[in-house]
């Protein structure tokens, strides 16, 4: 297992990483994530916010990062945090706890960009989604109601959110 930027050859599978991951999100009866504008991956690509996980040469799962999220964290966009968005798994690599994965590296990353907390947030109160983020590591912060979506993407308009974050210590992870 590897995990490093994604590359813009990448940009039509993780396209496809997304619908995979809509489609499921629709069967759930769960706000789905919208068609993500193409250039806003690319900036993310180019910025090397864009990760993904590589198994056996393939790509297993992808997520993006930031170290800011205002419109979704408000007054605690302040602390000093990495942000993890839109976490998506290849169907053939689900079970592999991915996510343990992405935890376990988000810990050095932060440590590395001196950031004391990892932070990450879901549209609305999908009690599965949660358990799982808590086994994950994650403390479950509770719901926010969005005030300002002005450049979020359309899933976020008008939405409530759950909160999630993991502190870190201050000493090096393992």
């Amino acid at each position: 297992m590897e995990i490093k930027n994604s590359t813009s050859e990448d940009i039509d599978e993780i396209f496809k990483f997304y619908k995979a991951a809509t489609d499921y999100q629709k069967t759930k009866s769960v706000v789905h994530w919208p068609e993500f504008d193409r250039k806003f991956i690319e900036t993310e690509i180019f910025e090397n916010r864009q990760w993904k996980i590589m198994i056996d040469n393939q790509i297993a799962c992808i997520w993006a990062t930031t170290f800011s999220d205002p419109e979704i964290w408000e007054e605690k966009n302040k602390d000093p945090s990495v942000y993890i968005h839109r976490i998506a798994t290849n169907q053939d690599f689900k079970g592999r706890n991915l996510v343990g994965e992405i935890v376990q590296w988000a810990k050095n990353y932060a440590w590395v960009n001196d950031k004391k907390y990892i932070r990450m947030d879901t549209v609305g109160y999908n009690t599965g989604l949660i358990d799982y983020y808590q086994k994950c590591g994650f403390d479950f912060l509770g719901l926010s109601k969005l005030k300002n979506t002005k450049g979020l993407p359309a899933h976020y308009d008008n939405a409530t959110v759950s909160l999630f974050q993991i502190v870190l210590d201050l000493q090096p992870p393992n």
